[in-house]
């Protein structure tokens, strides 16, 4: 009779934690391949040397790899965007690296973007609580940069999800397009988001 061998509760964390970062990896290449509506559990499952039955032990769909995987963007990206916040003077010093920070990690990101030969639509994600921690850390930065009187006191929540969407909606644009223009697309959302400012009422805080 063959021995069972039982894994350490740190070995076991270890495999669950490889294992969980394989299936992400293979899911980037799959959805960057073949585009999100096109791929499947199975298509993802194929590029790892996992079983289907372990493969739903970490996620019961493509939804969710696709939600994982933008979580983990988000987590990779909370430090670049802290590093911009602390580099930032003012309103527009502060937009303008964190957009471009921004959009430099999603153009760098390709598999996670269909090729311009197989373009179609990601889905959007829900808010995970890596995302939901960046809207936090933007909401942080602008709140502070208003209060040392740094940019104009307007609806801190509408600014912080405009700034927010406006990034997103571009960004997607711009990773369509061959070749990608950081520079331009920061340059415009920067514009935008600063002449928006400028027009919309001020608020009493």
């Amino acid at each position: 009779m063959s021995e069972v061998v039982e894994l350490s509760p740190g070995k076991r964390e270890q495999t669950k934690v490889a294992n969980r970062q394989a299936i992400l990896e293979a899911a980037r290449e799959v959805f960057g391949e073949m585009g999100y509506e096109a791929a499947t559990v199975r298509d993802i499952i194929r590029r790892t040397n996992l079983s289907v039955g372990a493969f739903y032990n970490y996620y019961r769909s493509k939804e969710e790899v696709f939600d994982a995987l933008a979580d983990d963007g988000a987590r990779r990206f909370r430090p670049i965007l802290h590093a911009a916040a602390l580099k930032a003077t003012d309103f527009e010093s502060y937009l303008r690296a964190a957009v471009g920070a921004y959009f430099n990690f999603i153009a760098a990101d390709e598999n996670l973007y269909p090729p311009p030969a197989n373009q179609e639509p990601m889905p959007h994600t829900r808010n995970t609580p890596e995302m939901l921690a960046v809207f936090e850390e933007v909401r942080s930065v602008l709140a502070d940069v208003m209060e040392r009187g740094l940019a104009p006191k307007v609806d801190l929540d509408f600014l912080v999800a405009s700034c927010i969407a406006v990034a997103r909606e571009i960004g997607e644009k711009m990773v369509e397009r061959r070749p990608v223009d950081v520079e331009g697309a920061t340059e415009f959302v920067v514009r935008l988001l600063l002449a928006g400012v400028q027009a919309v009422p001020r608020v009493e805080r």
